[in-house]
Protein backbone atom coordinates (compact mmCIF):
# COMPACT_ATOMS: atom_id res chain seq x y z
CA UNK A 1 0.00 0.00 0.00
CA UNK A 2 1.35 3.36 -0.94
CA UNK A 3 2.00 5.82 1.85
CA UNK A 4 1.13 9.81 1.54
CA UNK A 5 3.88 12.02 1.29
CA UNK A 6 4.48 15.55 1.44
CA UNK A 7 7.11 16.89 -0.44
CA UNK A 8 8.67 20.35 1.11
CA UNK A 9 11.46 22.04 -0.74
CA UNK A 10 12.01 24.83 -2.58
CA UNK A 11 11.97 24.83 -6.47
CA UNK A 12 15.26 23.71 -7.77
CA UNK A 13 17.07 20.23 -8.27
CA UNK A 14 16.68 19.05 -5.17
CA UNK A 15 12.94 19.18 -5.02
CA UNK A 16 13.26 17.70 -8.62
CA UNK A 17 15.42 14.88 -7.20
CA UNK A 18 13.25 14.06 -4.34
CA UNK A 19 9.87 14.03 -6.44
CA UNK A 20 12.02 11.25 -8.64
CA UNK A 21 12.94 8.88 -5.63
CA UNK A 22 9.24 9.25 -4.35
CA UNK A 23 8.04 8.39 -7.38
CA UNK A 24 10.45 5.28 -7.93
CA UNK A 25 9.10 4.27 -4.37
CA UNK A 26 5.97 4.39 -4.58
CA UNK A 27 4.57 7.26 -2.50
CA UNK A 28 1.71 9.13 -3.70
CA UNK A 29 2.75 12.67 -2.74
CA UNK A 30 -0.13 14.44 -1.95
CA UNK A 31 1.60 18.06 -1.34
CA UNK A 32 4.37 19.58 -3.19
CA UNK A 33 5.61 23.29 -2.61
CA UNK A 34 8.05 25.34 -0.54
CA UNK A 35 7.22 25.43 2.98
CA UNK A 36 7.95 29.16 3.32
CA UNK A 37 4.23 29.46 0.67
CA UNK A 38 2.11 27.26 2.92
CA UNK A 39 0.75 27.36 6.22
CA UNK A 40 -0.09 24.52 8.99
CA UNK A 41 -3.46 24.56 7.57
CA UNK A 42 -2.64 23.56 4.54
CA UNK A 43 -0.26 21.00 4.68
CA UNK A 44 -2.75 19.28 7.69
CA UNK A 45 -5.56 18.73 5.01
CA UNK A 46 -3.39 17.58 2.61
CA UNK A 47 -3.07 14.57 6.29
CA UNK A 48 0.42 12.94 4.53
CA UNK A 49 1.67 9.85 6.63
CA UNK A 50 4.95 10.71 5.92
CA UNK A 51 6.43 14.59 5.31
CA UNK A 52 9.78 14.83 3.25
CA UNK A 53 11.81 17.88 3.56
CA UNK A 54 14.55 19.18 1.55
CA UNK A 55 16.51 21.07 4.84
CA UNK A 56 18.35 24.15 3.74
CA UNK A 57 19.00 27.83 5.96
CA UNK A 58 16.12 29.38 3.40
CA UNK A 59 13.22 27.19 4.77
CA UNK A 60 13.88 27.29 8.54
CA UNK A 61 11.63 30.36 9.22
CA UNK A 62 8.56 28.59 7.14
CA UNK A 63 9.12 25.46 8.88
CA UNK A 64 8.33 26.91 12.40
CA UNK A 65 4.59 27.75 10.66
CA UNK A 66 4.42 24.01 10.22
CA UNK A 67 5.45 22.23 13.69
CA UNK A 68 1.75 21.56 14.71
CA UNK A 69 1.60 19.08 12.13
CA UNK A 70 5.82 17.84 12.20
CA UNK A 71 5.06 17.36 15.86
CA UNK A 72 1.51 15.05 15.71
CA UNK A 73 2.76 11.38 16.75
CA UNK A 74 0.71 9.97 13.99
CA UNK A 75 3.39 12.03 10.94
CA UNK A 76 6.64 10.65 10.66
CA UNK A 77 9.18 13.34 9.31
CA UNK A 78 11.95 12.84 7.21
CA UNK A 79 14.84 15.14 6.58
CA UNK A 80 17.16 15.30 4.00
CA UNK A 81 20.26 17.91 3.09
CA UNK A 82 18.62 20.22 -0.07
CA UNK A 83 22.39 20.54 -0.68
CA UNK A 84 23.67 16.49 -0.86
CA UNK A 85 19.84 15.61 -2.67
CA UNK A 86 20.46 18.22 -5.36
CA UNK A 87 23.99 16.51 -6.46
CA UNK A 88 23.17 13.14 -5.65
CA UNK A 89 23.25 11.12 -8.78
CA UNK A 90 23.99 7.46 -9.81
CA UNK A 91 24.58 4.67 -7.30
CA UNK A 92 24.56 6.87 -4.10
CA UNK A 93 21.24 7.70 -5.78
CA UNK A 94 19.95 4.90 -5.75
CA UNK A 95 21.45 3.79 -2.57
CA UNK A 96 19.49 6.72 -1.08
CA UNK A 97 16.08 5.45 -2.81
CA UNK A 98 16.57 2.60 -0.80
CA UNK A 99 16.55 3.95 2.20
CA UNK A 100 13.93 6.26 1.97
CA UNK A 101 11.40 3.25 0.72
CA UNK A 102 12.71 1.35 3.92
CA UNK A 103 11.72 4.92 6.33
CA UNK A 104 8.16 5.08 4.20
CA UNK A 105 6.92 1.92 3.88
CA UNK A 106 8.34 0.63 7.42
CA UNK A 107 10.68 -2.18 6.67
CA UNK A 108 14.67 -2.56 7.40
CA UNK A 109 15.72 -3.88 3.55
CA UNK A 110 18.08 -1.70 1.96
CA UNK A 111 20.02 -3.91 0.19
CA UNK A 112 20.54 -3.82 -3.29
CA UNK A 113 18.77 -6.17 -6.22
CA UNK A 114 20.53 -9.06 -7.18
CA UNK A 115 21.48 -10.87 -3.89
CA UNK A 116 22.65 -14.45 -4.00
CA UNK A 117 19.10 -16.65 -2.76
CA UNK A 118 19.50 -19.43 -0.72
CA UNK A 119 21.01 -22.50 -2.49
CA UNK A 120 18.91 -25.19 -2.93
CA UNK A 121 18.42 -28.49 -1.11
CA UNK A 122 17.20 -30.95 -3.86
CA UNK A 123 19.76 -33.34 -5.27
CA UNK A 124 20.84 -32.62 -9.02
CA UNK A 125 22.60 -34.40 -11.13
CA UNK A 126 26.03 -33.50 -12.77
CA UNK A 127 29.15 -31.76 -10.77
CA UNK A 128 28.75 -28.51 -8.57
CA UNK A 129 29.18 -25.22 -9.79
CA UNK A 130 32.41 -24.02 -8.73
CA UNK A 131 32.96 -20.62 -7.55
CA UNK A 132 34.81 -19.37 -10.56
CA UNK A 133 31.69 -20.16 -12.37
CA UNK A 134 29.41 -18.92 -10.48
CA UNK A 135 30.63 -15.51 -10.32
CA UNK A 136 31.72 -15.60 -13.76
CA UNK A 137 29.69 -12.96 -14.88
CA UNK A 138 29.06 -10.69 -11.48
CA UNK A 139 30.25 -7.68 -11.65
CA UNK A 140 31.87 -5.75 -8.95
CA UNK A 141 29.24 -3.11 -8.96
CA UNK A 142 26.70 -4.58 -5.80
CA UNK A 143 29.82 -5.30 -3.83
CA UNK A 144 30.64 -1.56 -3.70
CA UNK A 145 27.47 -0.74 -3.07
CA UNK A 146 26.83 -3.16 -0.11
CA UNK A 147 30.07 -1.95 0.92
CA UNK A 148 29.07 1.58 1.17
CA UNK A 149 25.86 0.80 3.11
CA UNK A 150 27.89 -0.76 5.20
CA UNK A 151 30.74 1.97 5.71
CA UNK A 152 28.48 4.04 7.55
CA UNK A 153 28.22 1.77 10.52
CA UNK A 154 31.88 2.13 11.29
CA UNK A 155 33.19 4.58 13.58
CA UNK A 156 34.41 8.14 12.04
CA UNK A 157 35.76 11.09 12.89
CA UNK A 158 34.02 14.18 11.67
CA UNK A 159 36.38 16.39 12.27
CA UNK A 160 40.71 16.57 11.67
CA UNK A 161 42.71 18.99 13.44
CA UNK A 162 45.37 20.91 11.88
CA UNK A 163 48.36 22.44 13.97
CA UNK A 164 48.70 26.22 13.45
CA UNK A 165 51.57 26.95 11.25
CA UNK A 166 53.26 29.89 13.59
CA UNK A 167 52.25 28.63 16.72
CA UNK A 168 52.64 31.24 19.74
CA UNK A 169 56.08 31.51 21.52
CA UNK A 170 54.28 31.09 25.01
CA UNK A 171 50.36 30.20 25.52
CA UNK A 172 49.38 30.91 29.14
CA UNK A 173 45.62 29.12 30.42
CA UNK A 174 44.34 31.70 32.95
CA UNK A 175 42.79 29.15 34.60
CA UNK A 176 45.73 27.07 35.76
CA UNK A 177 47.75 30.28 36.49
CA UNK A 178 45.03 31.17 39.19
CA UNK A 179 44.76 27.93 40.16
CA UNK A 180 48.94 27.55 40.81
CA UNK A 181 50.09 31.37 41.66
CA UNK A 182 51.14 32.71 44.74
CA UNK A 183 50.39 36.03 45.91
CA UNK A 184 54.43 36.80 45.08
CA UNK A 185 53.71 35.81 41.46
CA UNK A 186 50.49 38.36 41.42
CA UNK A 187 52.45 41.23 42.76
CA UNK A 188 55.39 40.92 40.16
CA UNK A 189 52.88 40.31 37.56
CA UNK A 190 51.52 43.94 38.73
CA UNK A 191 55.31 45.00 39.20
CA UNK A 192 55.82 44.32 35.61
CA UNK A 193 52.54 45.77 33.94
CA UNK A 194 52.75 49.53 32.84
CA UNK A 195 51.74 52.31 35.68
CA UNK A 196 48.18 53.87 34.77
CA UNK A 197 46.97 57.00 33.48
CA UNK A 198 46.64 59.80 36.17
CA UNK A 199 43.00 59.57 35.37
CA UNK A 200 42.63 55.75 36.33
CA UNK A 201 42.22 54.09 39.37
CA UNK A 202 45.64 52.40 40.46
CA UNK A 203 45.77 48.57 39.82
CA UNK A 204 44.18 46.04 42.59
CA UNK A 205 47.67 44.89 44.52
CA UNK A 206 48.01 41.55 45.75
CA UNK A 207 47.45 41.47 48.95
CA UNK A 208 49.92 39.59 51.80
CA UNK A 209 48.75 36.66 53.60
CA UNK A 210 47.85 34.58 51.10
CA UNK A 211 44.32 35.96 50.18
CA UNK A 212 42.99 36.89 47.12
CA UNK A 213 40.35 39.76 47.29
CA UNK A 214 39.26 41.25 44.09
CA UNK A 215 35.96 42.87 44.88
CA UNK A 216 34.83 43.11 40.97
CA UNK A 217 33.62 39.34 41.39
CA UNK A 218 34.38 36.54 43.82
CA UNK A 219 36.83 33.91 42.30
CA UNK A 220 35.29 30.82 42.97
CA UNK A 221 37.63 27.59 43.17
CA UNK A 222 37.84 26.02 39.46
CA UNK A 223 35.49 23.00 40.47
CA UNK A 224 33.74 20.92 37.59
CA UNK A 225 32.02 19.22 40.01
CA UNK A 226 30.68 22.46 40.90
CA UNK A 227 29.19 23.17 37.16
CA UNK A 228 28.06 20.02 36.16
CA UNK A 229 24.75 18.37 36.43
CA UNK A 230 24.49 15.29 38.76
CA UNK A 231 22.78 13.15 36.38
CA UNK A 232 21.81 12.87 33.25
CA UNK A 233 19.33 11.37 30.38
CA UNK A 234 20.93 10.01 27.02
CA UNK A 235 18.68 9.69 24.15
CA UNK A 236 20.42 7.25 21.42
CA UNK A 237 19.27 7.28 18.09
CA UNK A 238 20.17 6.50 14.06
CA UNK A 239 18.15 6.17 11.34
CA UNK A 240 14.65 7.56 11.79
CA UNK A 241 15.66 9.20 14.66
CA UNK A 242 15.34 12.77 14.19
CA UNK A 243 12.14 12.63 13.99
CA UNK A 244 11.68 10.38 17.29
CA UNK A 245 13.93 13.09 19.11
CA UNK A 246 12.02 16.18 17.99
CA UNK A 247 8.69 14.33 19.23
CA UNK A 248 10.37 13.70 22.35
CA UNK A 249 12.13 17.57 22.67
CA UNK A 250 8.89 19.12 21.71
CA UNK A 251 6.96 17.45 25.19
CA UNK A 252 9.57 17.84 27.40
CA UNK A 253 9.59 21.33 29.89
CA UNK A 254 11.69 24.11 29.94
CA UNK A 255 12.54 23.61 33.51
CA UNK A 256 13.51 19.60 32.96
CA UNK A 257 15.46 18.94 35.51
CA UNK A 258 18.51 17.47 34.00
CA UNK A 259 20.52 17.53 30.63
CA UNK A 260 19.35 15.86 27.16
CA UNK A 261 22.38 14.66 26.01
CA UNK A 262 21.42 12.95 22.57
CA UNK A 263 23.53 10.83 20.48
CA UNK A 264 22.88 10.57 16.98
CA UNK A 265 24.52 9.03 13.89
CA UNK A 266 24.24 11.14 10.83
CA UNK A 267 25.53 10.42 7.52
CA UNK A 268 27.03 13.72 6.18
CA UNK A 269 27.72 14.63 9.85
CA UNK A 270 25.90 17.72 9.95
CA UNK A 271 25.67 17.83 13.42
CA UNK A 272 25.20 22.15 13.33
CA UNK A 273 22.57 21.53 11.19
CA UNK A 274 20.44 18.91 13.76
CA UNK A 275 20.87 21.67 16.33
CA UNK A 276 19.05 24.22 14.44
CA UNK A 277 16.08 21.39 13.91
CA UNK A 278 16.18 20.42 17.60
CA UNK A 279 16.05 24.11 18.68
CA UNK A 280 12.57 24.74 16.41
CA UNK A 281 10.88 22.45 18.71
CA UNK A 282 12.67 22.01 22.14
CA UNK A 283 11.73 24.23 25.07
CA UNK A 284 15.05 23.89 26.35
CA UNK A 285 18.48 25.43 25.05
CA UNK A 286 20.14 22.85 22.07
CA UNK A 287 24.06 23.23 21.67
CA UNK A 288 26.54 20.68 20.60
CA UNK A 289 28.51 19.53 22.87
CA UNK A 290 32.23 20.94 23.27
CA UNK A 291 34.79 19.39 25.30
CA UNK A 292 35.60 20.55 28.99
CA UNK A 293 32.69 22.27 28.83
CA UNK A 294 29.74 20.91 31.68
CA UNK A 295 26.73 19.96 31.17
CA UNK A 296 23.84 22.40 32.46
CA UNK A 297 20.47 21.04 33.74
CA UNK A 298 17.37 22.16 31.63
CA UNK A 299 19.82 21.95 28.31
CA UNK A 300 20.09 20.04 25.19
CA UNK A 301 23.66 18.67 23.88
CA UNK A 302 24.16 17.00 20.58
CA UNK A 303 27.55 14.53 20.79
CA UNK A 304 29.39 15.20 17.75
CA UNK A 305 31.36 12.64 16.05
CA UNK A 306 34.39 13.53 18.20
CA UNK A 307 33.20 14.46 21.56
CA UNK A 308 32.24 11.98 24.47
CA UNK A 309 30.53 11.85 27.75
CA UNK A 310 33.06 12.43 30.87
CA UNK A 311 31.60 11.35 34.51
CA UNK A 312 33.57 12.56 37.58
CA UNK A 313 32.22 11.59 40.52
CA UNK A 314 28.31 11.48 39.37
CA UNK A 315 28.94 15.00 37.00
CA UNK A 316 28.63 15.38 33.99
CA UNK A 317 30.61 17.18 31.31
CA UNK A 318 32.23 16.51 27.99
CA UNK A 319 35.45 15.64 26.94
CA UNK A 320 37.25 14.90 23.61
CA UNK A 321 37.45 11.38 22.15
CA UNK A 322 36.99 8.99 25.18
CA UNK A 323 35.07 6.10 25.65
CA UNK A 324 31.13 6.52 25.72
CA UNK A 325 30.50 3.08 26.91
CA UNK A 326 32.84 3.75 29.67
CA UNK A 327 30.49 6.63 30.38
CA UNK A 328 27.85 5.37 29.92
CA UNK A 329 28.10 2.58 32.61
CA UNK A 330 29.32 5.44 35.35
CA UNK A 331 26.68 7.39 35.07
CA UNK A 332 24.59 7.86 38.72
CA UNK A 333 21.47 5.34 38.23
CA UNK A 334 18.90 6.84 40.42
CA UNK A 335 19.96 10.31 38.84
CA UNK A 336 20.11 9.32 34.89
CA UNK A 337 18.04 7.57 32.17
CA UNK A 338 18.84 6.32 29.00
CA UNK A 339 16.38 6.51 25.80
CA UNK A 340 16.52 3.96 22.55
CA UNK A 341 15.00 5.68 20.17
CA UNK A 342 14.71 4.45 16.16
CA UNK A 343 17.82 3.25 15.11
CA UNK A 344 19.76 2.98 18.21
CA UNK A 345 22.93 -0.13 18.24
CA UNK A 346 21.63 -2.62 19.67
CA UNK A 347 24.85 -3.22 22.00
CA UNK A 348 23.31 -0.14 24.57
CA UNK A 349 20.64 -2.87 25.42
CA UNK A 350 23.87 -4.87 26.84
CA UNK A 351 25.37 -1.51 27.97
CA UNK A 352 22.36 0.27 30.00
CA UNK A 353 20.73 -2.80 31.73
CA UNK A 354 23.48 -2.94 34.22
CA UNK A 355 22.27 0.47 35.38
CA UNK A 356 18.49 -0.58 35.53
CA UNK A 357 19.27 -3.04 38.30
CA UNK A 358 20.78 -0.09 40.39
CA UNK A 359 17.52 2.07 39.64
CA UNK A 360 18.52 4.11 36.43
CA UNK A 361 15.05 4.91 33.94
CA UNK A 362 15.90 2.52 30.82
CA UNK A 363 13.62 3.07 28.08
CA UNK A 364 12.90 2.43 24.10
CA UNK A 365 11.05 3.97 21.40
CA UNK A 366 7.43 1.59 20.63
CA UNK A 367 7.99 -0.33 17.60
CA UNK A 368 4.85 1.22 16.25
CA UNK A 369 6.16 3.79 13.77
CA UNK A 370 9.71 3.28 14.84
CA UNK A 371 11.37 2.48 11.34
CA UNK A 372 14.29 0.19 13.12
CA UNK A 373 13.28 -0.98 16.34
CA UNK A 374 15.82 -3.72 16.58
CA UNK A 375 17.00 -1.85 19.80
CA UNK A 376 13.66 -1.75 21.36
CA UNK A 377 12.58 -5.41 20.69
CA UNK A 378 15.58 -6.21 22.22
CA UNK A 379 15.35 -3.78 25.64
CA UNK A 380 11.55 -5.20 25.42
CA UNK A 381 12.92 -9.34 25.27
CA UNK A 382 14.84 -8.08 28.87
CA UNK A 383 11.84 -6.32 30.25
CA UNK A 384 12.34 -3.27 29.48
CA UNK A 385 9.60 -0.17 28.64
CA UNK A 386 8.69 0.79 25.54
CA UNK A 387 6.43 3.96 24.47
CA UNK A 388 6.08 6.88 21.74
CA UNK A 389 8.73 9.65 22.06
CA UNK A 390 5.13 11.59 23.17
CA UNK A 391 4.67 9.25 26.48
CA UNK A 392 8.52 8.80 26.59
CA UNK A 393 8.69 12.53 27.29
CA UNK A 394 5.82 12.69 29.73
CA UNK A 395 7.37 10.03 31.83
CA UNK A 396 10.45 11.82 32.23
CA UNK A 397 8.74 14.84 33.36
CA UNK A 398 7.23 13.41 36.53
CA UNK A 399 10.23 10.87 36.90
CA UNK A 400 12.20 13.77 39.17
CA UNK A 401 10.63 16.60 40.48
CA UNK A 402 11.27 19.96 38.82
Amino acid sequence: MSKRVALLARPGAAREHLRAALHEVGAEIVLEDDPNDIDAQTLGDASPQVVLVALEPAIEEGLEKLDAVLIDPSVAVIFDEAELAARRQGWEAQRWSRHLAAKIHGHADVLPPGREEEPSLHLEPGLPITPAQLHADAGIEKHMEEAVDLAWELPQDDFAYAPPANPPAAVVDADDWLRTATPSDAAAHVAKSAPPAASEPPPLAAPTGGKWELSLEPIEAVSLQTKRAAGAVVAFAGIGGPDAVRKLLADLPADFPRPLIVHLKLDGGRYDNLVRQMARVSTMPVALAEPDHPAQPGHVYVLPGDVSLRVDNGAIGFVAGGDLREAIAQLPPKDSGVLLLSGSDVQWVDIVWPLAAKGAWIAGQSTEGCYDPAASQALAARGGTLASPVDLARSLSTQWPH
